[in-house]
């Protein structure tokens, strides 16, 4: 301190003037003018003329510069004592905390370590994408997959009934024991329709006179929901699986379908689809029966085709069919109209007993090869004659509509990033069976994704975007608690949900595994699939029991059906979906699917006792692909697929040049907005390529517009109450690049049918939504244009 002192001495020794200069704010009037009569003297007293209006000249003596110097230095000196001994006590206390621990009743002291801990200790340690994959194979627990599987399907739960209720409350119980950030019901109010005991459905054999003849015993429990009430009667036609082909080929075999009833195996396509097909070529009814040949032969119980028959909903669409379009929220009301997708013949399922009662009866012209399946004793005719001349069958359908409230059940986990971009995870809630394959399995499966979420947020992962869990209600009835819940919240899905991960029917076998889902997503699958395939080294080892080499990607990704539940999310609302399951090869069907025998036991028989290793690689698997799309500053969606999609539909287009010329009719508008399209995502992609990944606006400026895309291609000039999906590529009706198609056909195979003025309307319809999607994508308005010089 003396040789510091001696040198603060010897500077400026010298008595002399100086001068320094200081800016001030000037706080009130009295001040400034205290300022200006400063200024004016020190100006008059400076010799040299260093006057400022904005400085003020002071002069001080080396005694005055010296206590101020020491001041100064004291006022510093006592600082840093106060600074050392708060910190040594702070951190005195906080290890105490440590030692001793504490309680409930130390909430303050605890605070006060939290935010000590927080704001002086290291931050948490960033963690990659090999500590996350570790996590979640660490966090993912077969055995309570295995539990809730056995829990959902102790008993029948259909919607509306007290098991139900109870399996809604502790779902409920369950997402807040797992700490999720927000846990919720959302509630609606429907119209269910249940057979009526009062009047059961009755199928009999008459003759021309309406003699009863025999009567086909039918299970009373299983039922088509939404099928019509009332009598159908005529002759019976075998054909096959119900598809549009299938009729085709009856009608080169010249057998009639128009008056009479169809008899149809489970397979191919949705029971609605089956039925709508039926009723477009003239049928007056659908029987539906399980033909042994679709499934494995020589599994557990392979007798039970004999007497079981399956359930299901005829509804061609989703949701609730008395709302089409709109949310069955209670506090809306709306006029008495019911879906343009719901049947107008009936429809019952019947077991195999029962079709070979029938189709005995059978004769005409004999089924095709590829037809005849394994029911005993019979030789698969195609009708519609019966044995007897002038019998026929006669079917009435009875049921009722049941007011309903469901309760669709939520949890979530806020992102920290985009909080308001959210990845979904939803599953089926309800059965008319015990459905372990139908419910268990994919409200097991949610549950465990759910706490697996949460326990590795717990230690330290936090995601980019925010994961939400949806258990739905009236799955059954064709995904009603999904799609009213879309209806619900339509205006704002495509800017919220970035991806919707359908868990429903996910083990229906130890075979093969099968995706549907948008394009957007295929790349994102097919990248997990092989990473999967590539550590098959690891301890993983359920993997190697449920994916072979080489993959067959293009067996693997599958287009979206109507009966996916994840269907809804991109034909209706706009957002990529996916639905993953594991089941047996070569389209064979799990038996027991929509059927009293759904069981817990059939189901672990049926996988050959490894349902815990498919389903936990189930979990892990869509688990992984969601990662990526919360864990990446950018969404990996594969947006510049559709510009591939829809060339394919314009190279079948071609073939019908020379016909549409002749009509003095041209795609070039067409391939014009295609074009748009392509150039569009390429500029987009170019944009992003070059862009850096530190840019927080620009990664969410980008995902935005690559969140979009989906919704993009949903028609913005049909309704979405008249044609509810909307999408071009997965939805249905004629706004659609398949209907086009269709109707193109017409011009080859049956030219009197086609419709120049409906095929022009259905041209702008996919001419202007494909150039609205490019327009979109690209963006701005001075980068679209649509003319040139």
């Amino acid at each position: 301190m003396e040789s510091i002192r001696s040198m603060l001495l010897n500077v400026g020794a010298k008595d002399h003037s100086f001068s320094t200069y200081r800016r001030e704010r000037l706080e009130d009037e009295q001040q400034a003018i205290r300022m200006e009569t400063k200024l004016d003297g020190a100006e008059q007293e400076d010799p040299a003329g260093h006057g400022d209006s904005v400085g003020l000249v002071v002069r001080r003596s080396l005694n005055q510069k010296r206590c101020l110097f020491y001041l100064v230095l004291g006022a510093l000196f006592l600082l840093i004592i106060a600074f050392i001994i708060g910190y040594a006590s702070s951190r005195r206390s906080c290890k105490a905390c440590e030692e001793v621990g504490l309680d409930s009743t130390s909430a303050m002291v605890s605070s006060e370590c939290d935010y000590q801990r927080d704001t002086d200790t290291d931050p948490d340690p960033v963690l990659h994408w090999g500590d996350l994959m570790a996590m979640l194979k660490k966090y993912t627990n077969r055995q309570n997959i295995i539990e809730h599987i056995r829990m959902v399907s102790e008993e029948p739960h259909p919607s509306g009934s007290s098991r139900l209720h109870e399996l809604t409350t502790t779902i409920h119980k369950k997402f807040k024991s797992y700490n999720l950030h927000h846990v919720w019901a959302d509630s609606h109010y429907v119209s269910l329709p249940i057979p009526d005991s009062s009047s059961p459905n009755y199928l009999w054999v008459t003759n021309e006179n309406g003699t009863i003849l025999e009567k086909v015993d039918l299970d009373n429990e299983a039922y088509f929901a939404y099928s019509p009430n009332g009598v159908a009667s005529g002759g019976l036609v075998y054909g096959y699986y119900g598809r549009n082909e299938d009729f085709e080929t009856l009608k080169k075999h010249n057998v009639a379908v128009q008056g009479n009833i169809v008899i149809l195996r489970v397979g191919r396509i949705s029971f609605a689809e089956k039925v709508a097909s039926a009723e477009q070529y003239g049928a007056t009814g659908v029987l539906i029966y399980l033909d042994p040949s679709d499934y494995q032969q020589g599994f557990t119980g392979q007798d039970f085709y004999s007497s079981s028959s399956v359930s299901g909903h005829v509804h061609l669409g989703t949701g609730d069919p008395f709302t089409p379009g709109f949310p069955s929220f209670n506090h809306t009301q709306f006029p008495p109209i019911n879906s343009s997708a719901l049947p107008g013949i009936v429809a019952q399922p019947i077991s195999a007993n029962a079709a070979i009662q029938l189709m005995s009866k059978l004769k005409g012209p004999a089924a095709p090869p590829l037809w005849k399946g394994r029911l005993p004793g019979l030789s698969y005719k195609l009708g519609p004659d019966l044995e007897n001349p002038g019998d026929q069958l006669q079917l009435s359908i009875t049921s009722r509509m049941v007011p309903t409230m469901i309760n669709n059940i939520f949890g979530s986990i806020d992102g920290f990033s985009e909080p308001d971009r959210y990845i979904i995870f939803g599953a089926q809630r309800d059965s008319w069976g015990k459905g372990a394959a139908k419910s268990g399995v994919g409200t097991a499966i949610l549950l465990e994704l759910a706490q697996t979420f949460s326990q590795m947020v717990a230690n330290g992962f936090r995601p980019r975007r925010s994961l939400l869990f949806a258990s739905w209600d009236a799955g059954e009835f064709g995904s009603v608690g999904a799609t009213e819940w879309l209806e619900g919240y339509l205006t704002m899905m495509h800017l919220k949900a970035a991806a919707y991960f359908s868990l429903d029917k996910a083990v229906l076998g130890k075979g093969k595994l099968h995706t549907e889902s948008s394009p957007l997503l295929h790349n994102l699958i097919k990248a997990t699939i092989k990473q999967i395939s590539d550590s098959l080294q690891d301890n993983w080892r359920y993997y190697k029991q449920i994916v072979s080499r080489p993959l067959e990607l293009t067996e693997i990704l599958q287009p979206l059906t109507m009966d996916s539940s994840a269907y809804p999310f991109t034909a209706f609302a706009g957002v990529p979906a996916m639905e993953l399951s594991f089941r047996e090869q070569d389209n064979l069907v799990y038996p027991f699917l929509n059927t009293a025998q759904d069981t817990y036991e059939n189901l672990r028989i049926k996988t050959k006792n490894r349902l815990p290793d498919i389903c936990e690689g189930v979990a892990k698997i869509v688990g992984q692909i969601a990662l990526e799309l919360t864990f990446n500053d950018r969404l990996h969606l594969n947006y510049a697929i559709y510009s591939e999609v829809t060339l394919d539909y314009l190279n079948q287009f071609r073939t019908f040049m020379p016909e549409l010329k002749s009509r003095g009719l041209t795609l070039r508008w067409l391939y014009s907005a295609r074009g748009d399209l392509l150039r569009a995502a390429e500029r987009l992609n170019n944009l992003i390529s070059t862009s850096t990944v530190d840019n927080e606006a620009l990664n969410r400026m980008y995902n935005d517009k690559i969140m979009r895309v989906e919704f993009y291609f949903l028609s913005q000039y049909v309704s979405a109450t008249d044609a509810p999906f909307r999408h071009i590529l997965h939805g249905r009706g004629d706004h659609t690049l398949e209907a086009l198609y269709r109707h193109f056909q017409l011009l080859k195979d049956n030219p009197s049918k086609f419709d120049e003025k409906k095929f022009r309307k259905q041209l702008a319809l996919v001419t202007w939504t494909l150039q609205g999607a490019a327009n979109a994508l690209s963006g701005d308005v001075w980068n679209i244009g649509n003319n040139s010089f």
